[in-house]
């Protein structure tokens, strides 16, 4: 008898074989939601809807060292991204390199979100800015309402406001009372065809994140599939077969890229770019489980404790379903 299991998680490419019935999960009839991240995490951690669901992995560290956890992680990495792209900043305030953001008043979605945690580890780690040099303001990014997902385990007198004037940090970047914003997704006064007094802190991305993972050998990740933790408790069998059909699923998908006599994604130098991002992560470029990822993973979960956001320290192995 199959288990009946709903998935939710974004239509990445890496997931459509399974969405679209190429890939099975074995033993499962599975129902697939495509929803946006945002949706999921809500759904998932408010709700509990879903038996297996895509999560935000910062979010999920600091629910598991607080033991509350309602799903359990498999090392299934759907969402992973350097994050140079995500400083939005000032023209007018003299903010030109990152250290230049000590002092400075800067605008995040949530304090706790895998982006931020990447880039407040990436601006200690390259530039010895600590969190408690800037002054930090949480709100929604474009519309009003963004809360945090689980309290945080700052020090009482570490420089977080939760703006509750209404405005957006778009808003407030705009009207000059922020002088940046970090956030995966651009402010809507950020207009790059425009010149404009909003830009981003490194115009030039891809050649700062190339760089950083040629340093590092971190390729950042954001979001874990997660299997709620009754579905896990009653059918322990489930990790090993969605491991293994999300695996698959990304196999196609890496496939895909290289497609030459009729390429599946509109991009006209696809085949090009995917050849240098072999060059430059590896054969697999995107891996999944805990031996590849160690190296990031641990520096995920320092950033974690280090940036008050776990509540104890984490080990690589304890954390994933086994």
């Amino acid at each position: 008898m199959s288990l009946d299991i709903t998935i939710a998680t974004w239509d990445y490419d890496r997931v459509r074989p399974l969405i679209d019935g190429r890939v099975k999960v074995e033993g499962c009839n599975v129902r697939y939601l495509s929803l946006a991240p945002e949706e999921c995490f809500r759904r998932a951690y408010i709700d509990k809807e879903f038996e297996v669901s895509e999560i935000g992995l910062s979010p999920y560290l600091i629910a598991f060292s607080r033991g509350i956890s309602p799903y359990v992680a498999l090392p299934v990495f759907l969402s992973r991204m350097f994050r140079h792209s995500s400083i939005y900043k000032r023209n007018d305030r003299g903010i030109n390199t990152p250290s230049d953001l000590i002092g400075k008043k800067v605008g995040v979605v949530e304090y706790q979100m895998s982006a931020v945690l990447w880039i407040r580890g990436m601006l200690l780690d390259d530039h010895g800015i600590h969190a408690d040099q800037i002054q930090w303001y949480q709100s929604g990014l474009n519309t009003v309402g963004r809360k945090e997902k689980f309290p945080l385990n700052l020090p009482d007198d570490f420089p977080l406001i939760t703006v509750e004037s209404g405005e957006t940090l778009s808003e407030m970047l705009e009207n000059g009372f922020l002088d940046a914003v970090i956030s995966p997704q651009p402010p809507d006064c950020y207009q790059p065809s425009k010149f404009g007094t909003i830009s981003r802190l490194f115009e030039k991305f891809a050649l700062e994140e190339k760089e950083y993972y040629k340093r590092t050998k971190i390729f950042p990740i954001m979001h874990a599939l997660g299997i709620r933790e009754d579905i896990h408790r009653r059918h322990p069998w489930l990790v090993k077969n969605l491991f293994r059909a999300f695996e698959e699923a990304k196999k196609i998908s890496a496939e895909d890229l290289f497609e030459m006599a009729a390429p599946k994604i509109g991009l006209p130098w696809i085949v090009s770019h995917a050849a240098e991002t072999v060059d430059i992560l590896g054969d697999d470029f995107w891996p999944y489980g805990i031996v590849a990822n160690r190296h990031t993973l641990e520096a995920m979960m320092r950033y974690s404790y280090e940036q008050g956001l776990a509540v104890s320290k984490l080990n690589v192995d304890s954390i994933f379903a086994t």
